[in-house]
């Protein structure tokens, strides 16, 4: 996944159901003495509007919890799209303008307490590891860098097989990589896991090799292929960013009959654009272990 240099401004047209982060806050700076508790944070999306409904399909959103031993104060850490799932994974067809409009951003918030609750009822709220208060503090700055360069949200993963070594052509980009990539940090950084399973949901798209097919400029400017571009609309217009959950599951059902009809599908990533060539099983979620990681060696003299 590609690092920007910046995080662009915000279109006005993209309005979000949900304000992002509305309780955000700056991450603290602990004393260095302070010993903070590490928490492995997972529920259902959406679970504050359908309850336990996706956590049967295992489609889990991920994040990572802290707790002060000096203070006693609880924080959560997590990642998700500033606009919501769908127009991260759908574009607008905006009329006058020929190039689909992506509302596509996703990024880190923080914030102060955990709503035990939630996690728990239908989830899971786990110790991982304790850390100490100079490790947190460089962590956060990691997490700065992170979410100024790592802007895009990616809902696909898309492989060549099934197959456990097979080869992977994208990677997505979201809540769970998130927080796989502030464990990884804080293993390099010296922190030891315990020895427990971590499962993750992926949703995976099945494709022979990608083909190239350009960026917005050489497929939709003046100079652009025309019936390319046609082709492009044509294959996003019935999947309009819906806001709503079952919406979104209509179009999940009308892209997966279009590519399994069809055997095409084309992918928007790192503002470039790509075609699909799809394959059986073609589409997939799955809910797979991904260890805890361990730190590289040279960290443990930090």
């Amino acid at each position: 996944h590609r690092r920007f240099d910046y995080r662009p401004k915000t279109d006005p047209y993209c309005q979000a159901r949900y304000t992002f982060c509305p309780t955000g806050s700056a991450i603290p700076v602990m004393k260095k003495e302070d010993v903070i508790e590490v928490y492995r944070l997972q529920a259902p999306v959406w679970e504050f509007k359908y309850g336990d409904l996706l956590g049967h399909l295992k489609i889990m959103h991920d994040a990572v919890g802290f707790r002060s031993s000096l203070t006693g104060k609880n924080y959560t850490m997590e990642w998700y799209e500033l606009f919501q799932l769908g127009n991260c994974t759908f574009p607008h067809l905006r009329p006058g303008i020929d190039a689909p409009f992506w509302c596509n951003q996703g990024a880190a918030c923080f914030y102060e307490g955990i709503d035990d609750a939630h996690w728990k009822e239908n989830g899971t709220l786990v110790l991982v590891t304790t850390i100490s208060g100079t490790m947190f503090n460089e962590m956060a700055e990691w997490v700065k860098y992170d979410n100024e360069t790592g802007i895009y949200y990616e809902t696909w993963t898309v492989q060549a097989s099934p197959d456990k070594q097979s080869t992977v052509w994208f990677d997505s980009y979201e809540c769970s990589k998130f927080i796989l990539r502030t464990y990884q940090k804080l293993a390099d950084l010296g922190a030891v896991f315990k020895k427990i399973q971590t499962n993750y949901t992926s949703i995976i798209l099945f494709s022979g090799e990608p083909i190239y097919l350009g960026n917005e400029t050489s497929i939709f400017g003046p100079l652009g292929n025309k019936t390319l571009a046609a082709a492009i609309r044509d294959f996003y217009n019935p999947f309009k960013p819906h806001q709503t959950v079952s919406e979104f599951f209509v179009d999940l059902v009308r892209i997966i009959d279009r590519v399994i009809l069809n055997h095409q599908f084309y992918l928007f990533y790192n503002l470039e654009y790509w075609f699909l060539p799809m394959k059986f099983p073609f589409l997939k979620i799955i809910y797979e272990e991904v260890p805890l990681p361990v730190g590289s060696k040279e960290s443990f003299g930090i």
